[in-house]
Formats: C-alpha cells, sequence, structure tokens
C-alpha cells in the first residue's frame, strides 16, 4: 500500500488558482481513475476534476470556498503497489456552466452531481428530529418557493444529501401537501427557520464584480418610453407565419436588431474601459450579452455577432444559449466575450431598472414591462398604445450624456418604425 499525494491541476488558459465549490467524496470513499471528484470554479465557469488513480481517499485538502493555487496538494489517496508518477496519471478536465442554482448564475453555487435515474427509490431512513437537512442552496431556494419544509424530504444523496431527484420525487408522491396539512392552524404557524449559506461560486464573483462596478465606475443613466405597438403588431405577424423549425420572437431579438445597426454610429458604447491603463478598445461586431436568470444564478450568455444575424437566426440563439445556461451546459466561451448587455426582467420588469453595467463593458440596457397606455397621437386624439420604458446605463468616462441620449434616440427611431429595422 502507497500513498498518491494528487495535486490541483493545470485547467489551462494561464489560470494559476481555482475556488472550490463542492467535493463528490470525502474521506474513507473509494475512488477510481477518471471518477468525478471534485468541482472547482475558475472566472464563469466550473471544471469537473476527475480521479487520477484507483484507491481510497485518505485525506481531502480545502473546503467549499477556498481558493487552492494550481500544484497544490488536494486528495491523498492510498493505492495498491506503487504510486504513479504524475505523467502517467493525468488530470482530464470538462468544463461546463455551474449547475444548481443560485444562477449562477444566487450565483453560481456548487453544483450538484445529478444521480442517475433509477426504477424505484432506495429505502432512506428518517431523519433525526432537528437534525439539519443537507441540500444544496438550490434545492433550499427550490423548497422555499414551494412552501416545503426540507426536513420531512427523504434525501438519496451522499450522508442522506437532498436531490432535485428527490423533491421531484416527494412533490410527485403528494409529499407537498402532507407538509403543509396537518390541521387548521398549521399554514399560519409562525416560521422560524434561520439558514445560513456561505456565499461561494458565481454569487461571489457577482457580488465582487458589482461591487467593483459600483466603486470604481462613474454612470450615467437614461431612460427613455419606447412606443411598440407597430412592432407588437409586426412581431405577432411574423410569429404566425414562421417555420416550424423558427424560435418564437420576443421583444429582445428586435433590440438586438436596433441595437446593431445604431451602435456605428456610436462607436464608443459598443467597447471594452481599461481605466488602469486608460485603454478603450471599440469593437465593430456586436457580441450582445442577454442578462438570464438560471438556477445558478445571473449569467450572460452571448450573441456573437448580432450584426450578421437576422431576427429569427436571433431569436435561435437566444433560445439555445437560455436553454444551455439554465440547464448548466453552457461554455465558458458562450458566456463570454459580450460587447454590450441587455438585461430584462421580463413581464414583472417595473417602469424603470438601474442596471449595474458589465465591467469592462461602458453600455447596459435594461428593458422594463410593457404596457397599454393612453397616449396623445398626431391629431391630438387619446388612443390606447402599447409601451415600455428603456432603462440605459453607460460608463460616463467614456459615453458623453449626448451621445448616451442618441443613442437610445436612434434605437427609439428602429423599434417605432419596426420597417427600418430590414431596410
Amino acid at each position: 500500500m502507497s500513498e498518491y499525494r494528487y495535486k490541483m491541476p493545470d485547467v489551462g488558459e494561464g489560470i494559476v488558482e481555482a475556488e472550490i465549490v463542492e467535493w463528490h467524496v470525502k474521506e474513507g470513499d473509494t475512488v477510481t481513475e477518471d471518477q468525478h471528484v471534485l468541482d472547482v470554479m475558475t472566472d464563469k465557469a466550473t471544471v469537473e476534476i476527475p480521479c487520477a488513480v484507483n484507491g481510497t481517499v485518505t485525506k481531502l485538502v480545502g473546503e467549499p470556498g477556498e481558493i487552492i493555487a494550481v500544484g497544490t496538494e488536494i486528495m491523498f489517496i492510498a493505492v495498491d503497489g506503487a504510486v504513479p508518477a504524475e505523467d502517467e496519471a493525468p488530470a482530464k478536465e470538462e468544463t461546463k456552466a455551474d449547475e444548481a442554482a443560485p444562477a449562477k448564475e444566487e450565483p453560481k453555487p456548487a453544483a450538484s452531481a445529478k444521480p442517475a435515474p433509477v426504477a424505484a427509490a432506495p429505502a432512506v431512513a428518517a431523519r433525526p428530529a432537528g437534525e439539519r437537512a443537507l441540500a444544496s442552496p438550490a434545492v433550499r431556494k427550490r423548497a422555499l418557493e414551494a412552501d416545503i419544509d426540507l426536513g420531512t424530504v427523504p434525501g438519496t444523496g451522499p450522508a442522506g444529501r437532498i436531490t432535485h431527484q428527490d423533491m421531484d420525487d416527494f412533490i410527485a408522491s403528494g409529499g407537498r401537501l402532507s407538509a403543509r396539512a396537518g390541521g387548521g392552524s398549521a399554514v399560519r404557524a409562525p416560521r422560524t427557520g434561520v439558514t445560513e449559506e456561505k456565499i461561494i461560486g458565481l454569487r461571489r464573483r457577482i457580488s465582487e464584480n458589482m461591487s467593483h462596478a459600483q466603486r470604481t465606475i462613474p454612470d450615467i443613466a437614461y431612460v427613455e418610453e419606447i412606443d411598440v405597438t407597430a412592432l407588437e403588431e409586426l412581431r405577432a405577424h411574423l410569429n404566425k407565419s414562421k417555420r416550424d423549425d423558427q424560435a418564437k420572437l420576443t421583444f429582445i431579438p428586435f433590440l438586438v436588431m436596433a441595437l446593431a445597426k445604431a451602435l456605428p454610429e456610436t462607436p464608443q458604447a459598443n467597447a471594452h474601459f481599461d481605466g488602469e491603463n486608460m485603454l478603450l478598445t471599440k469593437y465593430d461586431a456586436v457580441h450582445c450579452g442577454v442578462a438570464a436568470a438560471t438556477p445558478n444564478g445571473l449569467m450572460v450568455p452571448v450573441i456573437k455577432h448580432a450584426e450578421s444575424l437576422d431576427v429569427f437566426e436571433i431569436a435561435g440563439e437566444l433560445k439555445r444559449l437560455g436553454s444551455a445556461a439554465k440547464d448548466g451546459k453552457a461554455t465558458k466561451d458562450e458566456l463570454s466575450g459580450s460587447t454590450i448587455t441587455i438585461t430584462s426582467l421580463g413581464a414583472i420588469g417595473g417602469l424603470v431598472t438601474t442596471p449595474i453595467l458589465n465591467a469592462p463593458e461602458v453600455s447596459i440596457i435594461g428593458v422594463n414591462k410593457m404596457q397599454t397606455l393612453p397616449r396623445y397621437n398626431a391629431d391630438g386624439q387619446v388612443v390606447p398604445r402599447k409601451v415600455l420604458n428603456l432603462s440605459s446605463c453607460f460608463d460616463h468616462r467614456i459615453v458623453d450624456g449626448y451621445d448616451a441620449a442618441m443613442l437610445i434616440q436612434r434605437v427609439k427611431g428602429y423599434l417605432e418604425n419596426p420597417a427600418t429595422l430590414f431596410m
């Protein structure tokens, strides 16, 4: 019997350290070569770390949330026979977007390994009274939204951990209702639970990035009302006549098209700014990030070269990238490289929002909810119109107020006269 000391592998792209998100093994577990044992986070992606040898785990180094340098010994494994040389036991990595929500993006909290489907749930011992249920932040959030007491949900994961499949099985069996039943006053009983949650992974990255942006960027906000009555008529017509293989059109693809047409006249708004080196990088290409709420937290999939796509192609990319982000399958390339960002809260978008810049970008456009409101027409008559507000924010070091206003006015012109989008 000998000891193999497994080091944090080099995950590429010049990464020198990574944050531990979640261990999938514990001391005493038997492991096999290529087994997924650890999730770590680099930038906006999670890297699955596989085991290098067959053996038994004798020691783990590092807790979730800790930053570990590449080359640090992180797992000690008892192996039969001689310890293999490091070049004989290479680590393989697979980059993926974090799973399990927070998004994230909560940030991109820890990703829980999905259990393999089974024919029937295994028997699970009852959890001792008062013992805190083990579950990821995503599962806890889901339970809170569904008004489910996690203490009543059997867990089939390691150490009784409650998985998403456990939640599905619990709800399907009627447990959701039984958890809330039990007497006429049970539903109105005061809630006394308190949950402490360590902020790690994507949520920590989001927190750090937003704090840095607010501290260091003097921004300017500009809000304008857009009359989208004609655009909505066109959108409805196109959706009725679209092919089956084309994605359904929402407002966002038209906004992306409008920005792609308007930005060449305000090139400094489609740029990255390095404040430390006083370097502005302006892009001809429009790589439009579209912020998306996912089970892992806020994530920003990127529609690359939006200026070269038609409205249905943009809608298709938006659907594909959004699904990948929500399923935790978006790649690092699909989540990076944006030159300008759109953020929308959909139907709950409110009247005005104050989006925070996605540094090093210098522009972000927020979409608020659409409403039918009375407005005066050219003849002075009050008529119902469909309107929404765009809440934009710009880095005032780079984009002057006049230029910010002119960009949004050009976008307004395209959206209020949608035929011009196709000219």
